[in-house]
């Protein structure tokens, strides 16, 4: 969305007198619903399940022309009663997004520039490093001669766009290669 200083002063002025009017007693809520039922008019309602948490909350998502235009809560799911968490409301802008990054970005040891590379060459990038570094750093028995198998040089954040799925295999990847110092930032 490309705004002007002049529309952004104009749309800064229109919000405040809705607020003003809103805070005389005027009811906005018929003038909000007419322009939600604009943009979801035609739309077929598809749903679905979240898959960012065990909750499963239900999200009802609005499919126009074959793309996804929006998503909302469900009502009649028990658990949020159509509320969602802000990984839940952010769903359309987590997954149509023009500004999203569909390309791997490389920046090379030194660099100060991100070069466009293919998924050939960051897939063998990355795995070579984590065997390089799993090579040099593993170890097989602790100070008592007990057998830890573990890496200590490698942490995981989890991504709060991995399902739960996701997560499983990932964590059972890592601790195949004796990483153990992971966390996931799921939390809200």
């Amino acid at each position: 969305m490309n705004v002007s200083r002049r529309g952004f002063i104009k749309l800064l002025g229109a919000g405040s007198a809705c607020l003003g009017l809103s805070k005389l007693g005027f009811d906005l809520g018929p003038v909000k619903a007419y322009a939600y039922e604009m943009k979801t008019a035609g739309a077929k309602e598809v749903v679905s399940i979240c898959p960012y948490c065990s909750c499963g909350c239900n999200i009802i998502m609005f499919v126009k022309d074959g793309k996804f235009i929006s998503s909302e809560g469900d009502p009649d799911y028990p658990v949020s009663e159509g509320s969602l968490c802000a990984k839940g409301a952010a769903f359309r802008a987590l997954h149509v997004n023009e500004h999203r990054i569909v390309k791997p970005l490389y920046r090379a040891p030194g660099s100060d520039k991100w070069v466009e590379k293919d998924w050939g060459f960051m897939l063998s990038t990355i795995a070579r490093r984590m065997k390089d570094t799993r090579d040099r750093d593993f170890v097989q028995k602790n100070d008592k001669g007990q057998v830890v198998n573990r890496l200590d040089t490698v942490f995981h954040l989890g991504s709060a766009l991995m399902d739960n799925e996701e997560c499983a295999v990932t964590v059972q990847m890592l601790r195949s290669m004796g990483v153990y110092q992971i966390d996931h930032q799921a939390r809200v």
